[in-house]
């Protein structure tokens, strides 16, 4: 039977935490399964940090992890996933919008494969600011990715732990693990799963994340395709815009040899250098790029966050780790 954690980043939700806490462990409690339960305070300013504490002191099933300052829900997601034990690792926000009793439809859909993400069929958020953009976003990222899923920016999602530990998270990427993923052969499904309208506070999140999040999108597609061959990338480019500079260059030397014409004030003339010039940087930045995947490659990753404080073992120390 796969031991189970629900990872579960945390930025300044103070009233829904003991709900949220009280559904996730009553959800659980009435599986077979060993958990536990990971919450990360991603530098929260309100008093979610003492009632984490406080869940954390009545039930030793429960492990805290604070960060020092607000490093923003991709760091607490990797966080969360460096001290999570369990087989199978399930990400839920604190807002109580997504719903807990969603955890065994997951843990049943896992069991055939390696990722299952939440699908928000009917979701309880504003169209224009919230729902429009995720449609957009969505298809998007299919597009790019080839990882054609309904709701990437659902994190009521279930991972099997051996393929998340292969899952480095930088920026806001947490959203596109599922891609991230398929680059390993993780075998991905989707369920559609309950959402909730916010009871308490208010989203963390805007429109404005849109151009943070196509930025990203243009790092995963970078790494997806040339992670390990960015010389196929910069030095097509650069060979593509040399050879245009160097076709321009020869006619103006043809022109100004044969025909007799006064090729030093035209504007082509300029071009062909710059489209030389640009060439040569772009092969240049290829050739750095093969330097730096070398050393990505075969260094250790530095962690994308410091920690202040961790409370509870988890399930290794399993003497008070709940079993039902």
């Amino acid at each position: 039977m796969d031991s189970v954690s629900i990872v579960i980043p945390v930025f300044e939700e103070e009233e829904s935490l003991a709900h949220l806490y009280g559904s996730v462990s009553g959800v659980m409690s009435a599986l077979p399964n060993k958990y536990e339960i990971v919450f990360v305070d991603d530098g929260s300013r309100d008093g979610s940090f003492k009632v984490l504490e406080e869940i954390q002191k009545k039930d030793p099933g429960v492990v805290v992890v604070a960060f020092r300052r607000n490093f923003g829900q991709t760091a607490a997601m990797a966080a969360g996933f460096e001290h999570a034990s369990g087989d199978v690792i399930i990400t839920m926000d604190a807002d109580l919008q997504n719903d807990p009793n969603d955890i065994p439809k997951l843990l049943e859909k896992i069991k055939g494969c390696d990722v299952v993400s939440g699908w928000r069929k009917n979701r309880q958020d504003k169209f224009i600011s919230r729902r429009l953009p995720s449609i957009i976003a969505n298809w998007l990222i299919s597009s790019v990715t080839g990882v054609h899923l309904h709701d990437y920016g659902c994190t009521l999602k279930a991972y099997r732990r051996e393929v998340i530990k292969n899952v480095r998270l930088y920026g806001e990427m947490h959203r596109f693990i599922p891609a991230m993923a398929s680059w390993v052969g993780a075998t991905i499904t989707e369920v559609e799963t309950t959402h909730h309208a916010r009871k308490f506070g208010r989203s963390k999140y805007g429109i404005s994340r849109t151009v943070r999040v196509i930025l990203d999108l243009i790092t995963v597609k970078f790494l997806q395709s040339f992670s390990t061959r960015p010389i196929h990338a910069f030095g097509a480019a650069g060979l593509a815009l040399g050879f245009i500079g160097f076709l321009i260059s020869a006619y103006l030397t043809f022109e100004k040899l044969f025909m007799g014409k006064n090729i030093g004030g035209r504007p082509l003339l300029s071009l062909g250098i710059l489209f030389i010039i640009l060439g040569v940087q772009l092969v240049i930045m290829g050739l750095l790029g093969e330097m730096l995947a070398r050393v990505y490659h075969e260094s250790q990753g530095k962690p994308i966050y410091t920690v202040k404080k961790v409370l509870g073992e988890g399930i290794p120390q399993n003497s008070n780790v709940k079993s039902h």
